[in-house]
Order: C-alpha cells, then sequence, then structure tokens
C-alpha cells in the first residue's frame, strides 16, 4: 500500500498537469480565436497553391473556342464610337455594358454615380483647308470640349512663337481675325523601327529588373500642368486680341509613329488641364493638325509667304454639369463563409474622340466583359463574389475609379491649400493618413488591362513581394501561352492605382506592345482595326483565371503594409546633424548675420 506522502506526490502532479492542459487548451482557444478574428489576408499563406486543372482546362476551351470577345469590341467601337467623358456616348455605353452583362447571367448589373464630372461635349463634323496659295485639305480633327465656329471662318493664317506670357505681348493687336498656329514645328523622322511591337526575352528579362533611382526625379506631370497652365493663359490671350481660331500640331509618338496622317487628340493639346470645366473652358475653336499639314503652313509662314486658312469646327456642348457613372455587375459568391467577400476585374469605358477608342481602352473593356461571360458560360460556383468595374473619368485622372473606391472602400484626403485646389487630384499633396471603410477588409484583389491589344505577357506586382510566390504558381500551366514574366515594378496611369491607394492589392497586366505607343494611344488611329483578336481572347482566359484563382482559394491575396502618403514629404526630408560641426557652423554664421 503507498504511503500517504506518495500519494500525495502523485495528487500534486496530477493537479498540476491538469492546470497546465488546461493552460495549454486556453492558450490554443484565444490562439484560434484571434486567428479567426483575422482578416484571412493576415494569416500564414499555403506554401503551395490549390489549382483545379480542370476549370484551367474549360477555361481555356470557351475562351479561345468560342470567344466573342470581338463581338463586344464591333458593339462598342462600332455601334457606340468614342465615349468622352461627360458625352452622350458614353452614357449610352454605360446602359449597353450594364444590359450586356445582365444578358450573359451577371448579376446585380447597374450604374454606380461618382460625382460631377463637368461639359458634356460631342464632335460632329470638322474640316479645315488652305485656300491660299495653294489650295489643300488638311488632317485636323477638333480637341475635346472645342467649341463651334458656328459655321466656316476665314482668316490669315499666323505662327505664334511664345514659351511664356511676355512673348505674347509682341502679338497685341496684330491677331484680330487670324487662325492663329501655336505650338512649334517638330523634326519629323523616318519611321525606320517598327511600329508594331511584340515583347521579346529580352524586353521581359529587363522589366523583371527592379529599377533603383536614389536621389530625386524631376515629376514630369508638374512640368506638364505647369506647362498648361501657360497654354490656358495663351488662349485667354489670343481670344482677348480677337483671333478666329487656333491650331496646334500633333505630338509625335514612339519610334517616330506620330506622322503619315495619325494624330493624337487629346488633353494634353488644348489650352488647359481643366477645360472639361465651364470656368476653364475653351475660348476659342481649336483644332490638333496632322504634323505633315502644319509643316506646310509653318515652313511658308516662316518664308514670309501668306497663308489664308478656313476651317469649320462643328461641336455641341449637351450640359455643364454631367455626372459620371461607372458599371458594375456581379457573379455572387456561394461559399457561406466567403461569399461577402469580394475579387474584382475592370478597365476604364472611357476614351478620347478623334476615334472610336478600340485599345484604349475598349480593349480593357471588352476583355473584362468577356472574363464574365466565360465565367457565366462556365456556370462557376465561385467560393468568393466577382465582381467587374467598369470606370470612367479616367483620362481626366482616374475619377470612376478612384470615386468607387472611395465609396466603397477608403480614400486618402488630399490637400485644401489654394495652390493644391487647383491641381488635378493627382497632383495633390495628401493631408491625413488613409481613411478605410469597412469593405476594405473584404476585398481580395483588383486586375486591371489597360495597355491595348496585346496579349498577357506576366503582371506587375505592384511591389508586393508576397503574393508573387502566389502567382508563379498560377502561372505554369500558362506558360504556353507566352504568360511567364513577373516583376515587382509598380506599373501606373491607369486604374489599380486607386485600389492600391487604399492597400487593396490592385494588379495590372504586362502586355505586348503592338502599336499602342507608337499609333493608336489617343489618336484618330484607335479604331477596332488596330485591335487584335487572338490577343484579345487569350488575355481574357489568362485574366479568368487569376480571377477564379482569386475567387477560390482559402485566404485572401496577402497585402503590403498599409500605404502613408502623407508621411512621404517628412520621410524625404536631409536628415540632420549628419556631417560633424555642420549645423552649429550654421548655426554662428546665422547669429553672425544677425
Amino acid at each position: 500500500m503507498p504511503s500517504p506522502r506518495y500519494s500525495f506526490s502523485i495528487l500534486a502532479v496530477l493537479v498540476c498537469l491538469t492546470l497546465s492542459t488546461s493552460a495549454a487548451d486556453k492558450k490554443t482557444k484565444d490562439a484560434k480565436a484571434d486567428e479567426a478574428s483575422k482578416p484571412s489576408y493576415e494569416l500564414p499563406q499555403p506554401a503551395t497553391e490549390s489549382l483545379d486543372y480542370t476549370i484551367y482546362q474549360r477555361i481555356r476551351d470557351e475562351g479561345l473556342g468560342h470567344s466573342h470577345v470581338m463581338e463586344y469590341a464591333s458593339g462598342l467601337m462600332d455601334g457606340i464610337g468614342p465615349r468622352l467623358t461627360g458625352s452622350p456616348n458614353l452614357k449610352h455605353a454605360n446602359e449597353w455594358t450594364r444590359d450586356q452583362l445582365t444578358a450573359m447571367g451577371c448579376s446585380n448589373a447597374h450604374l454606380e454615380d461618382w460625382g460631377e464630372f463637368g461639359m458634356g461635349w460631342r464632335q460632329l463634323n470638322t474640316w479645315v483647308r488652305m485656300s491660299a496659295p495653294d489650295t489643300a485639305v488638311f488632317i485636323a480633327q477638333a480637341l475635346p470640349w472645342s467649341p463651334s465656329s458656328h459655321g466656316p471662318i476665314n482668316g490669315s493664317a499666323v505662327w505664334v512663337d511664345a514659351k511664356d506670357e511676355k512673348d505674347l505681348e509682341k502679338y497685341k493687336g496684330k491677331l484680330a481675325g487670324k487662325i492663329v498656329f501655336f505650338g512649334e514645328m517638330r523634326d519629323v523622322k523616318p519611321v525606320d523601327k517598327p511600329l508594331f511591337e511584340r515583347r521579346d526575352d529580352a524586353n521581359l528579362k529587363e522589366t523583371t529588373e527592379y529599377p533603383v533611382h536614389v536621389g530625386q526625379r524631376q515629376d514630369f506631370f508638374q512640368e506638364f500642368i505647369k506647362r498648361l497652365e501657360f497654354r490656358e493663359k495663351a488662349g485667354a490671350f489670343f481670344a482677348a486680341e480677337h483671333a478666329a481660331g487656333i491650331v496646334v500640331p500633333s505630338r509625335d509618338g514612339r519610334t517616330n509613329g506620330g506622322s503619315g496622317g495619325t494624330i493624337f487628340d487629346d488633353g494634353g493639346g488644348g489650352m488647359g488641364w481643366f477645360t472639361y470645366q465651364r470656368e476653364h473652358a475653351e475660348p476659342l475653336p481649336v483644332v490638333v493638325m496632322a504634323i505633315e499639314s502644319y509643316g506646310r503652313v509653318y515652313r511658308l509662314l516662316k518664308a514670309n509667304a501668306p497663308v489664308t486658312v478656313e476651317m469649320d469646327v462643328e461641336t455641341e456642348f449637351t450640359g455643364d454639369h454631367e455626372h459620371g457613372f461607372d458599371t458594375i455587375a456581379e457573379i455572387p459568391g456561394t461559399d457561406p463563409k466567403l461569399k461577402d467577400e469580394v475579387v474584382m476585374v475592370g478597365g476604364h469605358l472611357d476614351s478620347w474622340a478623334s476615334a472610336t477608342g478600340a485599345t484604349d481602352n475598349g480593349a480593357g473593356t471588352v476583355v473584362a466583359m468577356e472574363v464574365m461571360r466565360i465565367l457565366n458560360a462556365l456556370h462557376v460556383q465561385p467560393r468568393r463574389t466577382i465582381r467587374v468595374g467598369l470606370w470612367t473619368g479616367e483620362e481626366q485622372g482616374e475619377f470612376g475609379s478612384y470615386g468607387y473606391v472611395k465609396q466603397h472602400f477608403g480614400y486618402v484626403p488630399l490637400s485644401t491649400a489654394p495652390d493644391q485646389v487647383k491641381l488635378p487630384d493627382f497632383l495633390r499633396k495628401p493631408a491625413g493618413p488613409v481613411q478605410l471603410k469597412p469593405e476594405q477588409q473584404k476585398i481580395s484583389g483588383y486586375f486591371n488591362v489597360d495597355n491595348g491589344s496585346g496579349k498577357i505577357r506576366g503582371i506587375y506586382l505592384q511591389e508586393n513581394a508576397a503574393v508573387g510566390p502566389i502567382f508563379q504558381q498560377w502561372m505554369e500551366p500558362l506558360k504556353d501561352l507566352g504568360v511567364n514574366t513577373i516583376t515587382m515594378r509598380n506599373t501606373g496611369g491607369t486604374d489599380h492605382e486607386a485600389f492600391d491607394s487604399v492597400g487593396v492589392p490592385g494588379f495590372q497586366f504586362i502586355q505586348d506592345m503592338l502599336d499602342y505607343g507608337s499609333r493608336t494611344h489617343h489618336s484618330n488611329m484607335d479604331t477596332y482595326e488596330r485591335l487584335q483578336p487572338d490577343d484579345l481572347a487569350q488575355a481574357a482566359v489568362v485574366e479568368a483565371i487569376f480571377v477564379y484563382d482569386t475567387a477560390m482559394r482559402e485566404q485572401m491575396l496577402p497585402r503590403k503594409p498599409l500605404p502613408h502618403p502623407e508621411l512621404e514629404e517628412q520621410r524625404k526630408a536631409p536628415l540632420k546633424n549628419v556631417i560633424p560641426g555642420a549645423e552649429a557652423q550654421a548655426q554662428e554664421g546665422q547669429k553672425a548675420a544677425n
């Protein structure tokens, strides 16, 4: 029989074990509760992705064997045409995309108002010709939001050489009734390289190399806006001097593509940035002209040969306070635990007005629509909700996507200082930290196409290193389609930036360049014929797979740390007391000066 002391020892050990087990169980339960309360993007990501190769094949079969992307393209580009923000055509496109998304089986297809934009406008007809010293028909179109000439106008041409307000003074009293040619004549170099290019291995390898730039770089947009501020003053000067109209030369494209009758016709060529607002409206009819036509008049005037020009700019304003709308539709999620989470896909629906906006960004729009059609045709049952967003106002400052993100996910407060309010939103300084909304924790990611008609070759990670291994596994079965490149680089200038700005994973795909930067981007050549059917079908397949994989995985995509744009100036400020004695000497020098 055990002794009492021995029995007591056993009892003590059992009590300690029970207490330890209870404490361990409580700690485990607390850890599980803490883990359950976290958004899934904060949890450890699996090393190996669970991929459904059957759905990969089914998406390929539907998207490549039964593509309808070019039917959507013809309906949008041919049937509706150019889609300038605020225009009747864009309203038509919003309604058409909503109805098409409903017809293919999407739920909750609707339009969301992102706010007031400005003036509605459309071009009805524009022609420009020279009547002396010879007759010639010129290639030209009205710049967006140009007023009408109210019938043909006729006047002597004069080239105005002015780079600042002081230069304008020499033209006082000399412009009444004249057609002002305003802008430098650039060299028109031979097109000695292909305008249509695909990315080769060397280009893709370079894309994977992260660019390192130490120190401050000149901000292109700051200089661009400064130039447009002067141009707005110049436009007002020409109107005050009673000029009859303004002609500006078309800019160039990549590899000298801005020639041969191609004109680039966008907000950068006008007499100011905010010309879509009534208070900044163009005061005179203004057209952009093909460089060869502009060059002929320029050389004649430089040789002191009198030139007479006739022009008729027939445009129509359809309202001063037009609102912008995004087209939204969904495939509802089916997992009771995950159906309230969302993965988004999209592109921008608006375009400029000189062509039909095919590659910019009709391509991204119809690819996103085809993604939704493919997934509906396959009757997928996504765990998360798949939502498409077709944005407007992108060309003037990504208004539609930023407006949607602000309403649903969050925003960065912007400075209201007088010198800041006059700038476009994308140049204004932040006034505080990111303000988030509850839905921000419910979106896994956003995927965007907006670099033309070229097929997808990979994806920009937007400096989100954690998502790289995930995408690498998703892309492995797509290498035979040419999808093999991942880069840590940021890329900008389109709607994924709105999501990225509030900490939501937002991605733009790497695409073959084709003739996007050389010939079609914002030009009169941006038509249906520039679209590549095979490339668009491939892009829809790849994007559909990325969207499906995001909707089906257990966790949401991992995120970068929440951005803090309000701290950028502070973080870039020079360090103090780095050079021994430097600050002390500066203080002594200041005292001596006082």
